[in-house]
C-alpha cells in the first residue's frame, strides 16, 4: 500500500482540525502525524483523543509525534522544569538548557508515562521524531562542543570503557553517544511493544548528532523498532532534489531491507524558497522512484505558522497536493498493469 502523509499540530479547536483534516484528504495524502507534546498531556488531553479519534473515522492512519517530549526537535522540555538535574551537559561542563539525556532513569520513567497517555488517547503507532545528540562547533569533521558528559553519563562510561570520559570528541566518546541513543530507544520502545504499539523513527543526516544514514544500522537492530526512516531534506544541499533525495532513500532503504524493516521518507515542505517550489514534485517522485512506499511531508500547509514556514505556503501546499497525485496515480497504473496482465494470462 502506498502511503503518503503530513505532519500536523500548532492546533486544537476541534472545528478547525475538522477542516483541516479534509484539507489533508483533499491534498490526496491518507496519513497524518500528530504532535503530541508535554503541554498537548498537560492541557488537551481529551481534546487529543478527540483529534486522535476524528483522524481516525475520516480513515487516515494515525501516527503520533514525541514532539519535544526531551527536547527539541519540537518544544523545549517541559520535564527538565521538574527534574533539572536530568539535563544534556556538554564537555565544557554546561547544561544544555532545553534537552533531557537519555540516560537518565527519570528521563525513561517520563517517557513510558507519556507512552501511557498516548495508548489512553488512542495512538497505536507512535513516530519518534529525529533522536539525536548534540554536537556543535565542527572541526576536522568532528564537534568539539557535545553532549551528553552529564555525571550519569561520565559514570557509565567509564563503567563501560575503565577510564574516565575524555573532553575531546575520541572514537570511544562517538561510540558511547550512539550506544545511549540506542539504549534509550531499546527501553522506550519495548515498553511501548509491549503494549501492541508500533514504532517507527526517522533519524536526522547530519554525522555530528549521534544516530544517521551512515550508521542507521545500529538502531535498526532493535526488534522492537519496526519502521526506519530519515528525511533527506534538500533545500540546504547544492545538489539537486531529485539527486538528493533519490540516493538518500536508496541508502535508507537498502538498511531497511537488510534488517527487514518498513520504511518511512519525508520530503521537505518549510523553508522553501520562493521560485523553488517545483522541486517538491521532483523530490517526491524521487522518493518513488528509489522505492519508497510511505512518502510523508513536513508539514501541513508549508509550515504557514511556523518562523520557519515556507515563503509562499499556499504554493507549497498545493504543489504538495500534486505531488502526491502524482505517485498515487502511478502507483495506481502500476497495480493495474498486474491486474490487465493476470486477466489476459488466464483468457
Amino acid at each position: 500500500m502506498l502511503k503518503t502523509g503530513v505532519a500536523y499540530h500548532g492546533n486544537r479547536i476541534l472545528k478547525h482540525v475538522e477542516e483541516d483534516l479534509n484539507d489533508i484528504i483533499n491534498h490526496n495524502f491518507n496519513l497524518v502525524v500528530h504532535m503530541f507534546s508535554h503541554n498537548d498531556w498537560d492541557r488537551h488531553h481529551k481534546i487529543m483523543k478527540e483529534i486522535f479519534d476524528m483522524t481516525l473515522e475520516k480513515g487516515l492512519e494515525l501516527w503520533v509525534d514525541n514532539w519535544g517530549i526531551g527536547g527539541p526537535p519540537g518544544d523545549k522540555s517541559h520535564f527538565l522544569a521538574y527534574y533539572p538535574e536530568a539535563h544534556q551537559v556538554y564537555n565544557d561542563g554546561t547544561n544544555d538548557p532545553v534537552r533531557a539525556c537519555y540516560n537518565n532513569e527519570d528521563f525513561r520513567r517520563f517517557t513510558r508515562e507519556w507512552i501511557d497517555v498516548v495508548y489512553d488517547c488512542g495512538g497505536r503507532i507512535i513516530f519518534w521524531d529525529e533522536p539525536h545528540l548534540v554536537g556543535r562547533e565542527i572541526k576536522d569533521g568532528k564537534p568539539t562542543k557535545f553532549t551528553c558528559c552529564c555525571n550519569v553519563c561520565k559514570k557509565l562510561f567509564k563503567d563501560i570503557y575503565g577510564f574516565e570520559m575524555p573532553s575531546t570528541f575520541t572514537d570511544e566518546v562517538a561510540e558511547f553517544r550512539v550506544n545511549s541513543i540506542v539504549d534509550y530507544f531499546k527501553h522506550v520502545t519495548e515498553y511501548s511493544a509491549s503494549k501492541g504499539m508500533t514504532n517507527t523513527v526517522c533519524v536526522m543526516l547530519g554525522e555530528q548528532l549521534g544516530i544517521h544514514l551512515k550508521n542507521i544500522d545500529k538502531i535498526c537492530s532493535l526488534p522492537s523498532l519496526h519502521n526506519i526512516g530519515s528525511d533527506p531534506y534538500w533545500y540546504g544541499s547544492t545538489t539537486n532534489s531529485y539527486d538528493f533525495v533519490y540516493k538518500g532513500t536508496k541508502k535508507n532503504l537498502d538498511i531497511c531491507k537488510q534488517f527487514n524493516k518498513d520504511h518511512n521518507i519525508w520530503i521537505q515542505g518549510f523553508g522553501v524558497p520562493a521560485g523553488r517550489e517545483e522541486e517538491i514534485i521532483y523530490a517526491t517522485d524521487a522518493a518513488y522512484d528509489a522505492g519508497a512506499r510511505t512518502i510523508l511531508f513536513w508539514s501541513f500547509r508549508g509550515a504557514e505558522s511556523n518562523t520557519y514556514r515556507s515563503v509562499n505556503p499556499e504554493l507549497v501546499w498545493k504543489t504538495a497536493g500534486d505531488a502526491m497525485r502524482r505517485i498515487q496515480d502511478r502507483y495506481r497504473d502500476e497495480n493495474l498493469a498486474i491486474f490487465r496482465t493476470m486477466i489476459k494470462d488466464n483468457e
